[in-house]
């Protein structure tokens, strides 16, 4: 495609007055400063996060002509920081888009496109008559732009590249006879990834932006993505656009590279330094190899994208909503579900339990059946997103002499005109465990009320914020911890649940988030390879292991908590009673988590101790036994309440990071979904021989092996 030029559009250049327009820039620069930059034309490579501010605020600043390249359109992912992308205009060529919001700052301004961007056949034509150069190539447009700075030191154009680092900007000029754009960074026959090293370090020498990266796997060099703010974009326009006063009116001092120019407005620095040598300095070189080390480690490290992390758009509503609730919690992150898809606007769930096979499990599956309720609150919420309420009921199958059987929830999600999105929505992928220590800080009397709030009329919440009621509270997590390391039938969940090898397991726990340090994990890795060696290693006691993953969090966090019926029950509660529950759990973790707080459940007491309180034989250990009956004791003494009337437990508190470096993720959708898509429903495949009664499918079980389980915790 040719290049374009958008011509002076009549009626609106007859009506316009560019001495009016341009009036309030007088004082800065004269009247006839103001005329010669009405002369000027300015190259501009790319129209996005930079690019297009740049444009928009040269021509605020009154150049006339304008040469801009992009072959890129609008996408929503733009919209934190690109000044052209809007809901208007997702889809559109954006170099049509802002030529077109240059024009109405200026209709006299005369534009030429590029909208096939630069390459080697039009560099020349792009840089025809240019009497400045700005960058605003994308951070990983590499080979072009070195050979566009090239060509412009060759024709005697000045250049100016100005990047959005963090919540500032990093920039540099290149004047004809200077130091030179691949003198300055080095990037001739390097690798790619290490042109990204060296772009990155020649313009940030300093890298002020590091001590509030908050998540540095977000900058990953190597799979070409980084964050970046709005802010950042409009500090780059500003100090870009003085530049360009300076160089095209000749005036004030430019200091040219080997200079280099940072400012931080979070930190509130500014470096303005000589940088002899460029990326020959010593320096430079020293911090080149560095970068490249640490972006390898960055790009090995960083969670590996779900399969199914963001449903197509192409999907279904339903299995959008579907995509999202699957992020529910479980227990040890066991997924118990599966889902099978009716109708554009209903869906079967069958739950799984594990009764008789999980040490964890109690009360014929309570554990199990509050997560189920987790998932019906996700999926509520998931569905408000398109103006879908939910109606469910629930049937219990397939109840066998061993104890296993399966929930059946049929849920329906009729459109409702007028509802909207619950506030909740945007904090279900970020709700999880957090096992680490909190800040001891107590919760407001507002932050309690809303949490009180978020559970409802049926269940009663209860604080222990006081430091001894804290170290109670990590001495019940104690006492249920050396229960569940000595315990040989909790051992073949351990076994099952832990994964050693991801940092962001998609069907079990990392071994990385359960608090322990690295020491203590290798241990205990080599350990439960096998029983005998565990035996041996608790002949020594468990209070290490305790001491980090109960004791000192369980101090170190601003309180305890417990949930129980607000009204006492005389008799079990009933399947509705526990996925109700369930979904006010829910509801009061994502409020937990809409509120900057942290929370780790601490189920397992409430375990041990309602098998000691019905007579459960979970283990054929009689000490622990035993143990557990004290444990029982303890739990209706420290909580004022008896065993029974507990519904939920755990600690809560401000998180010391808001980022997670380990976590469970979730299942893809398509592991997760029973039947095949045919055209808008689902034909049941062919059941497994074990469940040929009820056409149920197997669960997958997780390989590895396992040191805290929270089986009747949610992950």
């Amino acid at each position: 495609m040719p290049t374009m030029t958008i011509p002076a559009m009549p009626a609106r250049a007859a009506n316009f007055d560019y001495d009016e327009a341009f009036s309030r820039n007088i004082g800065w620069v004269t009247e006839w400063e103001q005329q010669i930059l009405r002369t000027k034309r300015i190259a501009i490579a790319g129209m996005g996060g930079v690019g297009g501010v740049h444009l928009l605020t040269l021509a605020r600043l009154g150049i006339g002509s304008f040469h801009v390249a992009d072959m890129d359109v609008f996408e929503t992912v733009n919209f934190n920081r690109q000044i052209g992308a809007s809901t208007a205009t997702v889809g559109r060529p954006k170099v049509d888009v802002m030529a077109g919001m240059a024009r109405d700052i200026n209709p006299t301004a005369e534009i030429r496109r590029f909208p096939n961007g630069i390459n080697d056949d039009n560099i020349d034509d792009f840089l025809d008559g240019v009497d400045l150069f700005i960058d605003g190539f994308d951070f990983f447009v590499i080979d072009i732009r070195a050979k566009v700075f090239a060509r412009c030191a060759e024709l005697g154009i000045p250049a100016i590249t100005a990047g959005p680092i963090g919540m500032g900007t990093a920039y540099l000029v290149f004047m004809p006879g200077q130091m030179t754009f691949e003198q300055y960074f080095g990037l001739d026959g390097q690798p790619v990834e290490q042109q990204y090293v060296n772009f990155l370090v020649g313009l940030t020498p300093r890298a002020m932006h590091r001590s509030y990266l908050v998540d540095p796997t977000r900058l990953d060099l190597v799979n070409q993505r980084g964050p970046s703010t709005a802010m950042a974009c409009q500090l780059c326009a500003g100090v870009t656009g003085i530049e360009a006063l300076k160089i095209l009116l000749d005036r004030g001092d430019v200091k040219a590279a080997p200079w280099f120019h940072q400012f931080d407005a979070y930190t509130g620095r500014l470096v303005s330094k000589r940088l002899p040598g460029g990326s020959r300095h010593i320096g430079q070189r020293l911090k080149q190899k560095l970068g490249a080390r640490m972006m390898r480690a960055i790009a090995r490290t960083a969670p590996k994208p779900q399969p199914d992390a963001a449903a197509p758009e192409s999907r279904s509503e339903m299995w959008r909503i579907l995509d999202l609730a699957r992020w529910a919690p479980s227990g040890d992150n066991s997924q118990p579900w599966r889902f099978r898809i009716d109708g554009d606007d209903a869906v079967t769930i069958i739950i799984h339990h594990e009764a008789g096979t999980n040490v964890y499990e109690y009360n014929d599956g309570q554990p199990t059946l509050l997560s189920a309720g987790h998932l019906l609150e996700t999926l509520r919420i998931a569905a408000s997103r398109y103006g879908r309420r939910m109606e469910w009921s629930h049937r219990r199958v397939n109840e066998g002499g061993n104890g296993s059987h399966e929930d059946i929830i049929s849920v329906r999600l009729p459109r409702q005109p007028g509802l909207r999105a619950d506030p909740l929505d945007g904090f279900v992928r970020l709700r999880s465990v957090d096992r680490t220590s909190y800040s001891t800080t107590p919760l407001t009397d507002q932050q309690k009320a809303e949490l009180a709030n978020a559970l409802g009329p049926d269940l009663k919440l209860s604080w222990f914020d006081a430091r001894p009621q804290r170290r109670s509270f990590a001495q019940l997590n104690g006492l249920a911890t050396d229960i569940r390391l000595r315990c040989r039938e909790a051992y073949d969940v351990h076994r099952r649940m832990l994964d050693w090898d991801n940092r962001f397991s998609p069907a079990g726990l990392p071994a990385t988030a359960i608090g322990l340090d690295r020491m203590t994990r290798s241990l205990m890795r080599w350990a439960m390879k096998d029983w005998s060696r565990v035996k041996m290693m608790n002949l020594a006691g468990t209070g290490a292991a305790s001491f980090q993953i109960d004791r000192l969090p369980g101090v170190n966090c601003a309180g305890h908590f417990t949930v129980t019926w607000r009204n006492p029950r005389s008799q079990p509660a009933t399947p509705e009673d526990l996925l109700r529950a369930g979904e006010r759990l829910q509801r009061f973790w994502l409020t937990a988590t809409m509120l900057g707080l942290a929370l780790q459940p601490g189920l397992a007491p409430i375990a041990f101790s309602t098998h000691a309180l019905h007579g459960v034989r979970f283990t054929e250990d009689l000490k622990l036994l035993a143990k557990a009956e004290k444990l029982a004791v303890e739990v209706s003494r420290v909580t004022g309440t008896e065993v029974d009337q507990l519904v939920f437990m755990g600690r809560i508190g401000r998180p010391k990071s808001m980022r997670s470096t380990s976590r469970s993720h979730r299942r893809p959708l398509e592991e997760l979904i029973v039947g095949e898509e045919k055209g808008g429903g689902f034909v049941e495949p062919a059941p497994s021989p074990s469940h040929a009664s009820h056409g149920s499918l197997p669960l997958p079980k997780g390989e590895g092996q396992i040191v805290q389980p929270e089986s009747a915790v949610a992950k």
